[in-house]
């Protein structure tokens, strides 16, 4: 009797359940890491980057224990064919599963391979707090609007750190071909040097829970400060453990930080359920009369956005934030989206599809849910009228602007006044702060105030052309 441990985004070696089932098992066992080569893009993305130099980093933690992980790339049916003919009486799996994306299809596939062989499955919920099925109505309905959910969530017990003991485990050791390594290294770039494991992952958290918890709830939205806990790169590779995470900020001493913390725990749980519910909710909005849409999806004014070149300097100092180090504060992922969606009518998917290349956090669940709550398409979404206005947004969280001239240092010497609406500066004021606008930084592309008008008309034309549909289908 045989096992494999797939590893998958569970890098870590600490409070990880198919780890410690496989170790319990008492049989040999041999850890895989698959790079499934539907998942890869060509040329690799920073996302994609940092997550093969986490893999990477995770082999070499491995290594320090006296444990292999054995490498593959390809096809994933194929490479495990190719396992199952290598690896004598290969008789079980352990993974932890994924239940909603394309990680339930991959997962789905697999199974059915797992079958197919004999090989016994043990797979488990270790991603989230709660799992995708886990909490629904008293109808056994799953819920549609956070609030309701969230007061369920809390009432849950709640698992658990899972105890890891490396010492009893029986590692078997499998040489990762040259080859295959070298391929592995390709799919990265160079240009990215992202590398997260779980030893800082286990710092960053004991470094927010003594130094930003308590103040979490007031400084989560101010991007000129380090309010936020950073620990969503970790969470996405699982170098830290949900669980982990859950109870070292339930055990800090109470405050409203912590309240606000704990309930952004359960909207990660909610969008993962929401994802589950709505498979396809990545290519189409969940909220039926805006499917129709009509999106300008001007490509001048997107490249814009990309290049942080939108003349709205809160929005161009966040998109510069995530070209430049590959995150992007929370309050201002909501501020560009808003103003990509609505401001410049580009298509949501557009805009979820950056993301994805670009942060180092991208978790899908999450992301989509965001993207469809900005876009006031998805469940529970902001209003489609509620329309951010990046001057007043910019105003509100970075009076100073101290945020913006980090990424933007022609504006560094503009005062106040002028940051939010550098436009406004009189010529010979220009002159006196080097900052000629049209020259140095742009005009807005476009004027807020009728640009909201134009978005409001077109949300309101596509809830009536649905409601026609329905009144002629009927």
């Amino acid at each position: 009797m045989v096992s494999v441990l797939w590893f998958r985004r569970d890098l870590r070696l600490e409070d990880q359940k198919a780890l410690a089932q496989a170790i319990n098992s008492h049989s040999p066992v041999l850890c895989l890491f698959q790079f499934n080569e539907e998942q890869l893009s060509y040329p690799a993305s920073r996302n994609q980057s940092s997550f093969v130099s986490s893999v990477l980093a995770f082999k070499e933690t491995l290594k320090e224990k006296g444990i292999d992980l054995y490498m593959m790339h390809g096809d994933l049916i194929t490479c495990f064919k190719q396992l199952y003919e290598e690896l004598d009486n290969w008789t079980d799996i352990y993974f932890n599963y994924d239940d909603s994306g394309f990680g339930r299809l991959r997962d789905q596939k697999a199974a059915q391979f797992f079958r197919d062989k004999g090989i016994k499955i043990h797979a488990y919920q270790d991603h989230y707090i709660h799992g995708s099925q886990e909490i629904r109505s008293q109808s056994g309905d799953f819920y549609k609007v956070f609030t309701p959910y969230h007061k369920v969530w809390q009432s849950f017990p709640k698992e658990h750190p899972v105890s890891v003991d490396l010492s009893k485990g029986q590692w078997i050791s499998l040489k990762t071909p040259v080859k295959v390594l070298k391929t592995i290294e390709s799919l990265k770039n160079p240009a990215f040097n992202d590398v997260f494991t779980s030893q800082k992952g286990l710092e960053q958290l004991t470094r927010f829970i003594e130094e930003g918890l308590a103040q979490y709830h007031i400084d989560r939205d101010f991007p000129g400060k380090e309010g936020t806990s950073f620990l969503s790169p970790f969470l996405r590779i699982g170098a830290v453990g949900i669980r982990t995470v859950y109870h070292a900020v339930k055990q800090a001493p109470k405050s409203q930080g912590q309240a606000i913390f704990l309930k952004e725990l359960a909207w990660r749980d909610f969008y993962n359920m929401i994802y589950m519910v709505n498979p396809d909710q990545k290519t189409m909005s969940i909220q039926k009369p805006f499917r129709q849409l009509e999106w300008d999806n001007h490509p001048d004014w997107f490249q814009a956005w990309k290049d942080g070149k939108t003349g709205y300097p809160i929005v161009d100092a966040a998109m510069l934030q995530l070209e430049q180090t590959g995150w992007m504060h929370n309050r201002l992922r909501m501020i560009v989206a808003s103003f990509l969606i609505k401001d410049l009518m580009v298509d949501w998917r557009l805009g979820e599809e950056y993301f994805k290349e670009k942060l180092i956090d991208y978790d899908s669940a999450s992301n989509i849910g965001g993207w469809q709550w900005a876009a006031s398409t998805g469940t529970d979404a902001v209003p489609y009228f509620r329309i951010f206005n990046p001057v007043t947004q910019g105003k509100r969280f970075d009076e100073s602007g101290d945020f913006i001239k980090i990424y933007l240092p022609m504006l560094e010497n503009v005062s106040n006044k002028y940051i939010h609406e550098p436009w406004k500066m009189p010529k010979d004021v220009q002159g006196n702060v080097g900052c000629v606008i049209g020259k140095d930084y742009p005009y807005p592309i476009v004027d807020h105030s009728e640009q909201r008008k134009r978005a409001i008309a077109k949300y309101e034309q596509a809830k009536e052309n649905a409601k026609k549909e329905t009144e002629e289908t009927n």
